[in-house]
Order: C-alpha cells, then structure tokens, then sequence
C-alpha cells in the first residue's frame, strides 16, 4: 500500500496540496462528483458511528466480554430506519469494495475513487458519512469477533476460520498499531463531523457566496478525499490480521503508516475547524444583529401589556422560570410583572454597598406602606457582565452575594441577557458601569432611561418616575434645607421644628475644622442665635473622614453623620440633582437651584474645608455659604457686621459681609463622576459667572 509521508502544517489559506501530482489526483476525485440533489439527515447515522468505533476500541477486549448496554433507542428513529432503508445497498456496496480491495493489497488511491464512484451523486458531507460507516461495518464485525472469542464459541469458530490471531495473546506487540488505529480513526471522526457542521449551517444567516464559507467549501473536497483515503488505509491494517493466525508479526512500518496520514488528516480538521469557526461567528453576528433589530422595533411598537417586551429583555432561552425572587429564593415566572410599572435595576458586579443599600432601604420602606400609589412597582436587578472575564467560583459568590442582598427579583443566572440585549442597555440606554434604573410602564414602554436620580432626590415619592413627574417635582422645589439634607440625620428635623440655625461644613482639614467649629459656636453666643453644627464630610468618604469623626465627637466639636454611607448619600444627592436638572435643560445662567448645587459641589472640589448655615424654619431658602478660609475669616471679623445682625439677621447680615469682602481672585473645581450622565460642553462657575476650564482628572480613592 502507497502511504503518503507526513507533510508540514498548513500556512494560512495556503492549499492542502502543494505538487502537481497531488492538484491531479484531486482533479480525478472531482470528475466523480456529480450530485443528484438526494439529501441525508447525517447526525443520527454519525452517532451509530460513533457508538461502534467506542465500543470496537481494542482497549475494551480487557476481559474479553461485551458491554451489555444498547445503543439509545432515539437512534432508532423512524426517520432513521427509513433512512437505512434507502441507504443500506450503497453502504453494504462500499463495505464489500473495501474488503475486496484492501484484503488484496491494492492500490490505495485507486480504492478511494472506485469508493468515490460509488458515492458519485451523494453530496460531499453524505459521501464521507456513508463512506465512513461503511468502514465501521467492517471494523465492527472484525473486533465483535475478537471481543467475543473466548466467551462465544460462534465467535471462537468463526475466528478459527478466518484464521485471525488471538489478540489478548498478542496485545503489547499489536498495541502500537491499535493505537495508530485509534488515533487516525479519531481524526477522521473529528473531520466527518467538521464537514457536517458545514452542511448543517443555517441558510438564513449565511450564503454560500459568504467567504468563509467559499474557503471552506475549495477545501472540503480534499478533506473527503483523505478521509476515505485514511478509511481505506485502516482497512487494509485490519484485512491484514485475517489469515495470519498464530503466523503473525507485527510491523513498525504498518503503525508509522497510520501515524503519518493521522497527522495529514488532523492537519486538514484543524483548517475546517478555523474555518468552521469563522462561520459561525459570522452566523452570531448575524443573529446579533437579527435580535437586537427585533428589540429596537418592539420598543417603538405599542404593547397590551408588558409581557412581550420582558421577555425580550429577560427570557433569552425560553426559560419558564427566568426570574429569582431573592427575598425568598423561589424562581418565578415573567407573568407575574405583567402590567405593572418595573424598574429595571442594571448594574455589573461591582455594585457600591452603599448604592444597594440606600435603594434597599427605600425599596423597602416603600413596600412597608403596601396601599400608597408609590409603592406600586416591581424591581429586577439585570447584571451586565464582561463576557470575556472567565468566570469563576469567586465570580459566582459575588453574584450569589448582591442577590441576597436584593429584596426584589434578579434574573436567575449571571449570564441570562442575551448580547444583543447587553448591546441596548450599552447603546441605547447608555449603560456604561455606572447603576442605572429603567422604568418600564404597564404598556412596556421606557417611561425613563434613568430613574436613579429622581430614586436619590425623592425616594418613592417620585412613582411613577416619568421625566413628567421629575419636571413637576422640581417645580415644587426650592434651595432650602429639606431639599439639600432630606432626612440624612433625624435631628434635622427637630432643630427645624424649633427654629434653630443650621450649619452643614465639610472637608477634611482637622485643623481648620477646629478653628472653624470654635469660632462659629463663639459668634452664635455673641449673636444670641441658637446654632446647631453637622459634619457631612465629603464626596469620597475615606479613612481620613472617618478619623475626623472620632476626633469631632471625642472633642465634642459638632454632630456628625456616624454611618460613612449617609455621608455617601449626601453627595451623591447633590451631583443627582446637577445630571436632574441637566437633563431637563437647567444650567447656571437659567436656574437659582442649579447654582446652589454648583456651588456645593465646588466646595467639594476643593483643597479645603467650607460651610453653609441656614435658619432652620420649614421652606426657608435664606442661605448664607462659602469656603473654609472665606467663612473663617468672616467669623473672625465679627465685629464688623455684627450691628446688622439686629436689623437684617444672621444669615443676611452674614451674606452681606461675605459680599462685600468678596476676592475678585479664586478658583472653583468641580468634580463629577464622568459616567454618571451626560456631560454638558459649557459649564459656568457658580461664583463669577464666567465659563469653567474642562479637565480630564483621574481620582483613586485610597488613603
């Protein structure tokens, strides 16, 4: 038999022949390839195949006794039976030219293409399928009878007349050629099956003008060709056992023969396989497209309900239960947010403690009071994560830990959103790390691309959180403490009640907190005014915050707001009220509320401490703010405007000082999270009015 050697691997796109007796050879295999249209459904006879070869493999004869276990009877299918029914003449044709031919010694190529004659009208993935199982018949029969030899005495007489060698006496030095065997015959599995994807490969969503298939389609003629051809080679390594008896004597040359045409036959699966991968990449990006197209259009349709559009968000596999209600850890069913108003709560896996827990609490309070209007709505948590970053058991725990978290419903597994729903949420919905809530009304229409704000600003109290209830919310709004504090620390309210002064500082100097917090208190006695003083900290609650407040109530300094995440909330307060108020088209120039929330954020730009004091009377917008240096030194001139105390008050006797002493000299920073929201072209500075410089900064958050 004429084995070809082993040859170099392929380089890219280069052809799988390389002489022109090989471009001849193959021009042969082509003049026998004349289609008739006939059609087989291959993967049903595949996993025939596959169960002989496993079950024929020589390892299995340890202990010479057959496996009892049947094949699957869905192998049996009617389809199938009536398939056999057509097919088997042409397989029992195949099997006897390979027994003729290889029994012989003859010519190798010259038996693939009678071979391939005799499949000359199948397609070309039915040839290698029929060619292979025809082979398996053989290979099937030969080790049935090896298997059964000392057990069966049909089998002990029927290898008695064949002549064929008792394999367990002669396993170590047939054992590099069974191995050989294997080894090829895997290889040739592994392309079978390769060419069979192709041929399975969805119409809809690739062509067979598609380059990757046309590739693949110049290559798979030759991939047949060497498969029937390593077919015939196992063949003759078989037929060869026959006949030998207790004669016979293994040969390295046989297992080398086997082991080259293995390496040639992987080396073409490794092709396919790239370009069956390419395929069906191409196949997904269609299908992405496909379905993130289907979303875009059911957006912009109209609904009965909401169900359709959930399910599009949600139901990526058909799952009947896709939803998981953390507080009870039962799965549950999309209909049971069927018309109602949902929040779609998107967020990855590095989610802020303190962020889950702030909407917790409100979530919770809300459902606290069952029978208000604002507490009609259902939130669903829908992690975004990064595909690309293997997923691990840490990975998992911190999934598993934020659901149990959550007193609302998660999608049930980590990876549920289909890519094309991630793409909406990042192109549409402009998700980009930072947290967002999406409300969904009854109908399944986006009543708002992001809630959280309006959540931070007013809690529940803002149901239904439609842009047209922000609008109104802001219309009944003013700059006055309820608005810049809410309910941070219970005392704010009881101070308010009885009338007291309120000052609201920050910051992080300990030295200046000391001096500031001295002379206010000592200014407050000589102004006869009763004043209370709570330290908010600032944006980025660290360490050296919390050392502050030890220090401030070990020295009895002021209040402080013990628990970082209300410190946390204060500010993330404010910069929802300045992407609020951008939102709705407010800037400096137009909006009184806006330069207030400028000018906090200002002061948490800066290097140094500031503070803003107010008379606590309910609605009261009379304000008095300014950094720390500005403030102190205002308090340390007391003297100056103290007469005015009497006949404007504190605050606007205060005001007054600050503005007549005004430097026209100072440098106002704002510092807000960049993915937040949308960040406008021109911002002003709240003091002077003029346009504001924009940087690029980035901050880390350690001490």
């Amino acid at each position: 038999m004429a084995v070809v050697p082993a040859q170099k691997p392929l380089r890219g796109e280069r052809s799988m022949f390389s002489s022109s007796d090989d471009n001849a050879m193959m021009k042969r295999i082509l003049e026998t390839h004349a289609p008739d249209g006939r059609d087989i459904d291959a993967r049903p006879l595949l996993q025939i195949i596959e169960d002989i070869f496993k079950r024929a493999a020589p390892g299995s004869i340890q202990g010479a006794k057959a496996q009892a276990d049947a094949l699957d009877d869905k192998a049996f299918h009617s389809g199938l039976i009536d398939m056999l029914e057509l097919l088997s003449y042409t397989i029992s044709r195949i099997s006897c030219e390979i027994s003729c031919k290889c029994s012989g010694g003859g010519d190798a190529h010259a038996t693939t293409v009678a071979i391939c004659n005799i499949l000359s009208s199948y397609s070309w993935d039915a040839k290698v399928v029929l060619a292979i199982a025809a082979f398996a018949v053989n290979y099937g029969e030969f080790w049935l009878v090896a298997q059964l030899y000392a057990t069966n005495p049909l089998a002990k007489g029927l290898a008695i007349l064949k002549q064929l060698p008792e394999i367990t006496e002669y396993a170590e030095s047939l054992k590099p050629k069974f191995e050989a065997l294997s080894n090829l015959i895997a290889a040739m599995l592994k392309v079978t099956k390769c060419i069979v994807g192709f041929k399975e490969l969805p119409s809809q969503y690739i062509t067979p003008d598609t380059p990757e298939l046309v590739t693949a389609n110049s290559h798979i003629p030759i991939a047949v060709y060497w498969t029937i051809r390593s077919i015939v080679a196992c063949a003759s390594q078989i037929m060869g056992l026959i006949g030998m008896g207790h004669e016979y004597t293994a040969s390295t040359t046989e297992a080398w023969e086997l082991s080259s045409l293995a390496h040639k036959v992987n080396n073409i699966y490794s092709h396919l396989e790239k370009q069956l991968n390419f395929c069906y990449q191409h196949i997904e990006e269609k299908r992405h497209v496909e379905a993130f197209m289907t979303l875009v259009r059911l957006f912009e349709t109209i609904h009965v309900d909401n169900i359709k559009i959930l399910k599009a968000l949600i139901c990526g596999k058909e799952d009947p239960l896709p939803l998981f209600h953390c507080p009870t850890k039962q799965r549950a069913n999309i209909d049971v947010l069927r018309r109602k108003n949902v929040l779609l709560f998107i967020s990855d896996l590095e989610l802020s403690r303190d962020e889950l827990s702030m909407l917790e609490q409100m979530f919770t309070e809300a459902r606290n009071h069952p029978e208000r209007p604002e507490s009609q709505y259902e939130v669903v948590w829908l992690p975004v994560l990064d595909r690309t970053i293997t997923w691990n058991d840490t990975k998992r725990k911190q999934f598993e830990a934020l659901q149990q978290q959550m007193p609302w419903y998660s999608v049930y597994e980590p990876f549920q959103l289909d890519p094309a729903v991630i793409r909406y949420i990042k192109e549409v919905w402009h998700f980009n790390k930072k947290a967002l809530l999406v409300v969904l009304d009854p109908q399944g229409r986006v009543a708002n691309p992001n809630a959280i704000h309006m959540m931070w600003i007013w809690g529940s109290v803002a149901f239904p959180f439609t842009s047209t209830r922000e609008e109104a919310l802001w219309k009944e709004e003013s700059w006055r403490i309820e608005l810049l504090a809410d309910a941070i620390d219970q005392n704010l309210f009881t101070w308010i009640t009885e009338g007291k002064y309120i000052c609201l500082y920050g910051g992080e100097d300990m030295d200046w907190v000391r001096k500031f917090t001295v002379a206010l208190r000592s200014v407050a006695q000589a102004a006869k005014i009763q004043l209370e003083m709570l330290y908010v900290g600032t944006s980025n609650p660290r360490e050296k915050v919390k050392k502050n407040n030890a220090a401030i109530v070990a020295e009895k300094l002021s209040y402080v707001l013990p628990d970082p995440m209300l410190i946390w909330f204060f500010w993330v307060r404010l910069e929802s009220m300045w992407y609020s108020k951008v939102q709705h088209g407010k800037s400096v120039e137009n909006d009184t509320i806006m330069q207030e929330i400028m000018t906090m954020l200002s002061f948490d730009g800066s290097d140094q401490g500031w503070a803003v004091i107010m008379k606590g009377t309910m609605g009261t917008t009379e304000m008095a703010r300014a950094k720390g240096d500005t403030i102190l030194q205002a308090l340390n001139e007391f003297d100056a405007w103290k007469e005015k105390v009497g006949a404007t008050g504190f605050v606007p006797a205060l005001n007054q000082h600050l503005s007549d002493n005004r430097t026209p000299h100072h440098c106002n920073r704002l510092i807000l999270p960049g993915t937040a929201g949308s960040i406008p072209e021109k911002v002003v500075c709240a003091e002077c009015g003029r346009a504001m410089e924009k940087f690029l900064m980035y901050r880390c958050c350690t001490d």
